[in-house]
């Protein structure tokens, strides 16, 4: 069987290489020309813009499943790049489906959609799949188009394209603009004595969903194999947890006096105050979570020490 991962060199591709290598896949992944992937996979430069590559690279492989991970995905910087956030998730999108229904039909392909996605909501229930979408920001636009681009080419062309609303997923190795791995990382610094005993911190009120990044893979492939096509899935831990608490844990893991200072700066223009998942869906396919979010947050601090 083979596998391609369009965008590997990420936060979750390195994971998702080594969990198909487990399971005897032919992993084949797809990265930017100044990106590096370890691993030992068949690996490919690509840029999803360009659709006479993408192209090239589908009939290439013919591959049997698909893992859409590819987009630009941080919230604050799709304010600052609405454009180029638009050109990679909808255009890449685009060129992605148009690229399997020429080349390779029978592909099955997972799109990695996010829970920015719903935006305003009842934040005093579990959001499911069924709850209509809101965004409120440009990413999550973006992401909301490429899943409705996804629908269109299921029922058109009859593709079996397999869509998720992921939530927050932590761990080691993750970009520090992400803000766990940005506490993780500033308190790191200070215990090496690189930076003064100060943490900057944006909204701490907020409540978020966070699933550590190994469960989000085992997701992945469970969707790949027993999802069905056209349909959406929500990925997360189903539970909830605030930002300071987040924070209070981190600074419990070090035995350094940190001071904390709050930053306009790291504010987005609007935010969502709180939003849990509702994974009964995705259960139904074998999956759950099996890693809390206080070891994730152990593993990712530890990342940041080089431990």
């Amino acid at each position: 069987m083979k596998a391609l991962i369009i965008g590997a060199a990420g936060f979750v591709g390195g994971y998702l290489i080594d969990a198909l290598k487990a399971v005897d896949f032919d992993v084949y992944a797809t990265k930017l020309k100044h990106e590096n992937i370890d691993g030992g996979v068949n690996v490919y430069n690509l840029d999803l813009t360009d659709f006479s590559d993408v192209c090239e690279l589908i009939n290439e492989i013919k591959p049997d499943v698909i893992y859409h991970l590819a987009a630009q995905s941080s919230v604050k910087l799709s304010w600052e790049k609405p454009q180029m956030t638009a050109n990679i998730n909808i255009l890449g999108a685009i060129n992605l489906f148009e690229a399997v229904r020429l080349h390779s039909p029978s592909s099955k392909v997972l799109v990695i959609g996010s829970s920015e996605e719903y935006g305003d909501i009842d934040y005093e229930c579990a959001v499911n799949e069924e709850c209509v979408p809101q965004p409120k920001n440009i990413y999550a636009l973006t992401k909301l188009t490429q899943e409705k681009l996804a629908e269109i080419y299921v029922r058109a062309y009859n593709l079996h394209i397999i869509m998720t609303r992921s939530f927050n997923h932590i761990g080691p190795r993750q970009s520090s603009q992400f803000v766990v791995a940005d506490f993780c990382n500033q308190v790191a610094s200070i215990e090496k004595g690189e930076h003064k005993p100060i943490i900057t911190v944006g909204n701490l009120d907020s409540y978020r969903d966070f699933s550590d990044v190994r469960d989000v893979v085992r997701a992945y492939i469970v969707l790949s194999e027993k999802g069905y096509a056209g349909e959406v899935y929500n990925v997360g831990s189903g539970e909830t947890i605030q930002i300071k608490e987040i924070l209070n844990i981190i600074l419990s893991m070090s035995e350094s006096k940190i001071e904390i200072s709050v930053d306009a700066a790291k504010f987005r223009p609007i935010d969502v105050p709180s939003i849990k998942a509702d994974i009964s869906k995705i259960k139904k396919l074998g999956w759950k979570p099996e890693i809390s979010v206080k070891k994730s947050v152990s593993d990712t601090l530890d990342y940041f020490r080089g431990i």
